[in-house]
């Protein structure tokens, strides 16, 4: 049998602890790799549209009114969290550990996803009751476009979760099952890096 690479996609590597997998990985991932990029370039837009919208407001309210830092502050955390906890889940079943710890990572991703989601559709609720909806100005259309779209990903990639939770129950962490973990990881990931984004350019600079 011909050495596995090290590396032939973006992810973890499973070269030297699954070579099968590591091969059938190469063109699966990294395909899933170019969607996420033209993912990325949705989120560029309502980046632009955002900066384009910044002060127009109409004599509403703006960032200075509505945003609160230390819930958007953590949220951060929790999310920057879940990363590090799904890296854990990703270590599990690379050196094949008892499946159970693959599973007990997931299940603290998945409250982890669903505890940032239940933070923002609070401050959602709040800055509703203060009168800073989207039909208010084009800021706040542009402002809720943008986090809501990201907040709709971590929804899709807790329900994808749950999926995977299902079927490693039902297959056990087989080939197939591991690849899709591996594209879960790389959404996953990207939603960090995403919100990281959103934290500095729509909160701290909407706030500065």
């Amino acid at each position: 049998m011909s050495a596995v690479p090290p590396s032939l996609h973006p992810g973890i590597n499973l070269g030297h602890t699954d070579p099968e997998a590591h091969r059938h990985a190469e063109e699966a991932v990294f395909g899933f790799w170019v969607f996420l990029m033209s993912d990325l370039v949705l989120f560029a837009l309502l980046f632009a549209t955002y900066a384009a919208m910044t002060g127009a407001t109409d004599g509403g309210p703006g960032p200075r009114d509505v945003f609160e830092l230390r819930s958007a502050a953590l949220e951060t955390a929790i999310l920057l969290l879940s990363s590090l906890t799904f890296g854990m889940a990703s270590i599990a079943m690379k050196y094949g550990e008892h499946p159970r710890r693959l599973v007990l990572w997931l299940v603290v991703t998945l409250a982890l996803g669903l505890a940032f989601l239940g933070l923002e559709m609070r401050d959602f609720a709040k800055m509703a009751a203060d009168g800073a909806t989207p039909q208010r100005s084009g800021w706040l259309s542009a402002f809720f476009a943008l986090v809501s779209t990201h907040g709709l990903h971590v929804a899709a990639g807790c329900a994808w979760i749950g999926v995977m939770l299902v079927q490693l129950r039902v297959f056990g962490l087989r080939r197939e099952v591991k690849l899709r973990i591996l594209r879960l990881g790389l959404f996953w990931h990207l939603l960090d890096v995403v919100w990281i984004f959103i934290f500095s350019v729509v909160y701290l600079g909407g706030l500065a």
